[in-house]
């Protein structure tokens, strides 16, 4: 996990926000590219590789059709990321997550582990994880007080099944200062409202 793709040359990203990008199951970095162009100026985006093989695509931890999981290759992913994150994302001026699918997982249970350490956090066609032993590190912020989130969604994606869809609902309407916005007909994948969006919000949190 050394190696990220980023949005801009080395001698380019000083002083700048840091906005570090997790693809979903069976996914790749590259994919996420396209997230660059909805970062505003003075924002370095790095996107990151998974470390589990996924059918010659990546991911951040096994995962089955319901979504289970199992807590210590939740923890062990959520590490690496961190040591990256320790070792990479030195003088910025602020880090913020930005995570499609299982990325959406990750952004949250990193947010879950160290909170406090992220700006704001994008969420994308995703979910949080319900797990007994991630649930006991949940602190309720004040109402309102919760990090700056973006969650972005089509309410017809037979992706991210109900339970999971309700459970990040309230989970990030209890945790976070949450703005969600929904797009039918998009799908799992991307769309161009949802970038616009994601531009604004980014925008307005890391001005």
């Amino acid at each position: 996990m050394d190696e990220a793709i980023y949005s801009r040359e080395a001698d380019q990203r000083g002083n700048t926000d840091l906005v570090i990008l997790l693809h979903g199951y069976g996914s790749n970095p590259e994919r996420m590219l396209p997230w660059f162009s909805a970062l505003p100026a003075g924002v370095t985006g790095a996107a990151l590789r998974g470390p589990l093989d996924v059918g010659g695509d990546r991911g951040w931890f096994l995962l089955d059709y319901f979504l289970a999981n199992d807590f210590a290759e939740v923890v062990s992913a959520a590490q690496r990321v961190f040591d990256w994150q320790d070792r990479y994302a030195i003088g910025y001026r602020s880090i913020s997550l930005l995570g499609h699918s299982q990325g959406m997982a990750m952004a949250t249970t990193l947010h879950r582990l160290r909170p406090g350490t992220y700006r704001s956090i994008v969420g994308l066609s995703g979910f949080v994880l319900s797990n007994e032993l991630l649930n006991l590190t949940d602190s309720e912020p004040a109402p309102g007080r919760g990090v700056p989130f973006f969650w972005g969604r089509d309410p017809q994606d037979v992706v991210i099944n109900v339970d999971a869809v309700d459970f990040t609902r309230d989970w990030l309407e209890r945790n976070t200062a949450l703005t969600a916005r929904r797009y039918p007909g998009m799908g799992h994948g991307f769309g161009a409202d949802e970038n616009r969006d994601v531009a604004s919000f980014l925008r307005h949190y890391l001005r």
